[in-house]
């Protein structure tokens, strides 16, 4: 069967499932065009009176300070969501947060920088507890044997919704006039009008469908926050006892650092090699674009070898495409390696996903989730400062990226030190 073709079976036969691959789709549009595109444009030239060396030191401390709060919180809310059965409320509470965080950013006035590092910050906030909340449902929507799928599913979709806003929303900046709008600032200031929109309205039917689970704690109040903490603490053992579940976050740390050190620092490398900035448009879209179709690829190629291997091939080429970019000339060579990166980066993310789902308890997933999370916040720190310290030591920002091979090689050897049907056959009996 076709790459796709049994997704799109699974989803019209499931409305659990088309909601919440739908959710994927809905929040992908702050990823894709406020958090990676036009919140740094309007902060360095609206926000920050055209000062790019503050802007992106601004810009690093609100994001740090973000993931730290996401980091050290997401477990505890976890364990809250699983104690009362909240997951989709967890959710909501989040989403909700960052889509309004996301509508006030329109009314931040020039200057205004700190106000809006602020509101970006919150809803940065929003975006990332959701999608541990979000997460952490994926046991409770599916089959286990669909749960690869469906993961995947949701990462096409919402590179797909994520790329269709951002092509149309570009398209909006650059012809303001036909749209009634006065200049490029106005139409850049709409763009997080209609992402808040965008986000609400694709949203809305994961979070009004309770899904599956039905169980409730006894507990109201403050009670609920005591015997949240109680079950966190309870599961953080849990976690340093579970040997596969503590080796596999040993080892997404690691080369889940290395994709989110190139998905960030892509752009800024190509810059330090002499090219143009509109090179960050073209190649946000034409990784949208290929990641579409290539998620759907990697759970194909999952189903048929298995999702380890498939995860194991796509870390291969994460090492195979830093090597080249360290020799990368071109700006037709910088497309192709944002290209190749598209068709890895959905597919080890989803991949990554499925495979924690099966190794964790089902009814804890909301804080086992919680953990994952923190770890892949934590994840934005190690990376960037190897990178940093490799160009400080060898003044070449070539030796700098390439150092980012050494996560993927380390990641993938704990990789493949789980014993996946043991941590399965244990998850299945907590």
């Amino acid at each position: 069967m076709l790459p796709g073709v049994r997704a799109l079976r699974i989803l019209l036969r499931q409305a659990a499932i088309r909601h919440w691959v739908l959710y994927d789709w809905a929040e992908s549009a702050f990823a894709t065009t406020i958090m990676v595109a036009f919140f740094p444009v309007l902060l360095t030239h609206f926000w920050s009176s055209g000062n790019p060396g503050k802007a992106l030191s601004r810009l690093g401390v609100a994001t740090s300070l973000s993931a730290v709060v996401v980091a050290l919180g997401a477990p505890l809310l976890g364990a809250l969501a699983d104690r009362a059965d909240a997951r989709t409320r967890g959710l909501a509470v989040c989403a909700g947060l960052g889509i309004l965080s996301t509508a006030a950013l329109d009314l931040v006035g020039r200057g205004q920088w700190l106000v809006a590092l602020t509101i970006f910050s919150v809803a940065l906030v929003g975006y990332s507890g959701g999608n541990a909340f979000y997460n952490s449902l994926l046991p409770h929507r599916c089959r286990p044997q669909e749960m690869d799928q469906v993961s995947c599913t949701g990462y096409a979709a919402g590179y797909l919704g994520g790329g269709l806003l951002f092509a149309g929303n570009i398209f909006v900046v650059s012809h303001p006039a036909f749209f009634g709008m006065a200049n490029r600032l106005v139409a850049l200031r709409f763009v997080f009008a209609d992402v808040a929109v965008w986000w609400a309205l694709f949203a809305l039917p994961l979070l009004i469908d309770r899904g599956r689970s039905s169980r409730r704690s006894p507990s109201v109040g403050w009670r609920i926050v005591r015997d949240g903490w109680n079950q966190f603490r309870t599961t953080f053992r849990e976690v340093r006892k579970l040997r596969q579940v503590s080796v596999f976050l040993l080892a997404y740390w690691c080369y889940i650092d290395g994709i989110n050190t190139i998905i960030r620092m892509a752009v800024s490398y190509g810059l330090s090699l002499g090219f143009p900035s509109s090179s960050l448009i073209v190649a946000i879209l034409l990784t949208q674009a290929v990641a579409f179709p290539a998620t759907f690829g990697f759970a194909w190629i999952g189903r048929r070898t298995s999702a380890l291997r498939a995860l194991s091939w796509g870390i291969g080429i994460y090492v195979l495409a830093t090597l080249a970019a360290v020799f990368m000339t071109n700006v037709i060579e910088f497309y192709a390696l944002a290209g190749v990166i598209g068709l890895v980066q959905g597919g080890t993310q989803a991949l990554s996903r499925s495979l924690y789902a099966r190794l964790i308890p089902r009814e804890k997933s909301a804080e086992f989730f919680g953990f994952y999370g923190t770890v892949g916040k934590f994840s934005a720190i190690l990376g960037p400062l190897l990178v940093a310290l490799t160009e400080r030591w060898s003044g070449n920002a070539r030796v700098a990226i390439g150092s980012i091979v050494v996560l993927f090689v380390v990641g993938a050897y704990f990789l493949h030190q789980v014993d996946w049907r043991e941590g399965e056959a244990l998850a299945g009996t907590l």
